[in-house]
């Protein structure tokens, strides 16, 4: 099952106010070890292993992807207007460009395996900074040709036309 949020502009972060976050729930529960390798086949790459940075940030030049490998957690996307999110092992989420996301807390063991679409690296911005020129920065990001989860056509495709 694939969940949509749409977050709007605010004081804080841009968010994207074209494309909704997707969250596909226990999607790799089977195969969260894997989750790393499967993003990378399916086209996103430049990828790592960590967690979550505990402030609000985004990137405005590149589109997301965090898929649960270990543990649950809390998250907020949006800005602190937002909507937190609880997320475990095999969820992935994608954040469109601009889209604020934060720790809030997490188990000990809690990890993400993220990436890019195509390898591209991520500039990093923290809350208030400027925002309406952020927003004209992630209009001009091109859509994934892929999909992170499935590859060729799926959920993404189908909700970012």
């Amino acid at each position: 099952m694939v969940k949509s949020i749409l977050f709007q502009p605010n004081d804080q972060v841009p968010n994207n106010p074209s494309l909704p976050v997707l969250l596909y729930e226990g999607v790799w529960k089977d195969c969260p070890r894997e989750a790393e390798a499967l993003l990378n086949k399916n086209g996103w790459l430049n990828s790592w292993k960590w967690s979550v940075y505990p402030y609000h940030h985004y990137h405005t030049n590149t589109h997301e992807v965090l898929a649960v490998t270990k543990g649950r957690a809390e998250l907020m996307l949006g800005g602190e207007t937002g909507k937190k999110i609880s997320v475990s092992t095999g969820d992935v989420i994608v954040l469109p460009a601009g889209t604020g996301h934060k720790l809030l807390l997490g188990t000990e063991d809690f990890e993400v395996a993220g990436a890019y679409p195509a390898g591209l690296s991520p500039n990093l911005f923290k809350t208030g900074e400027n925002i309406a020129e952020k927003l004209s920065d992630i209009q001009q990001v091109s859509l994934p040709e892929r999909d992170p989860v499935t590859g060729g056509h799926g959920p993404l495709l189908e909700w970012w036309k």
